[in-house]
């Protein structure tokens, strides 16, 4: 689900090529401009083990016929409402896709005896009490925003549906995924978005707010290895475990453009955390898993996508 978005795209990929059949379920909401998630999964429609599916999974009807024209083995649910900021103005509707959208797709797992439901969660999951760095054991979790309140809870619906009917579940917590195709609200798209304009970036807070940015294909590599991994019910955080400040970011980026920043300072969000932070010694130990690629590498190479698609980026809206 959500496979035409920024993960889901490169995870659909990742999966063809690695030999399976992927249906794609997405419903290319208007968050941001669809044309994006079209232009994610333009290749991959062509490919003959992959099927799109346009629709939503608030939708029992839609998620109905998806199993019953396709024999599906496991579900991989990224599709979600996104962005920690705007879920203070739209809560509702956080809880409702977030939550709801989860427990109908949990509940086609049960009925279908899938073999792995892996659901994507998120470092908004963590509080301002939280340890640093995060820890999956941590039993008092209080997000700060309505969006990482969605996806706690739905996290606590997939472990529900473990203990009550065994569905096999693995739960990862994402930490600041970046690099091609990052969606354009997103703080690096935003930026060089923003300093090839010779616009002004907004810079919330002093600029010492530190972000665990995690590289879009070590990602896919997690996900892939919870999906073929043996697991009853875990829960793994996908972090670079390494540490940038915002004012650091903004002054990479203006080095690897050329462009000198212009920025002007506002007042912290309420829901924005200090700082994210993964421990990922489990995802280390159970998963075999740790990130490869650099947070200045994989600037680089967003970099390079974003020069390549410029022409086209240039056309979207932006809100």
């Amino acid at each position: 689900t959500g496979g035409a978005g920024f993960i889901g795209s490169h995870l659909c990929e990742r999966l063809l090529k690695e030999g399976y059949f992927v249906v794609c379920l997405d419903n290319f909401n208007t968050f941001y401009d669809p044309r994006l998630k079209e232009d994610n999964i333009k290749e991959l429609k062509s490919h003959p083990q992959f099927v799109l599916v346009r629709g939503d999974i608030l939708d029992v009807r839609t998620i109905e016929s998806v199993f019953a024209n396709h024999k599906i083995d496991s579900i991989l649910h990224l599709a979600a409402l996104p962005g920690v900021r705007t879920s203070f103005v739209g809560s509702g509707s956080y809880i409702d896709v977030n939550l709801r959208g989860t427990l109908n797709l949990l509940n086609m797992a049960k009925e279908r005896n899938i073999s792995k439901f892996i659901f994507g969660s998120s470092s908004s999951v963590y509080g301002k009490d939280s340890q640093v760095p995060f820890l999956e054991t941590e039993s008092n979790l209080v997000p700060i925003s309505p969006y990482g309140v969605s996806k706690l809870s739905a996290e606590i619906l997939c472990r529900s549906y473990h203990k009550l009917y065994g569905t096999p579940i693995v739960v990862l917590r994402i930490f600041s995924a970046f690099g091609p195709r990052q969606r354009p609200e997103l703080a690096i798209h935003q930026f060089v978005r923003a300093m090839k304009k010779g616009e002004v970036i907004s810079v919330l807070g002093d600029g010492n707010s530190s972000r665990d940015f995690t590289y879009i294909d070590d990602l896919v590599d997690g996900i892939l290895l919870a999906l073929e991994k043996p697991f009853s019910f875990e829960i793994f955080n996908l972090g670079n475990s390494k540490t940038v400040k915002l004012r650091e970011l903004i002054d990479l980026l203006g080095e690897k453009l050329g462009i000198e920043p212009k920025t002007k300072q506002l007042s912290n969000h309420i829901g924005d955390l200090d700082i994210t932070y993964a421990n990922i010694e489990k995802a280390k130990e159970l998963l075999a898993w740790s990130p490869k690629v650099s947070f200045e590498d994989g600037i680089d190479r967003f970099l390079d996508w974003y020069k390549e698609k410029e022409e086209f980026l240039s056309t979207l809206k932006y809100d």
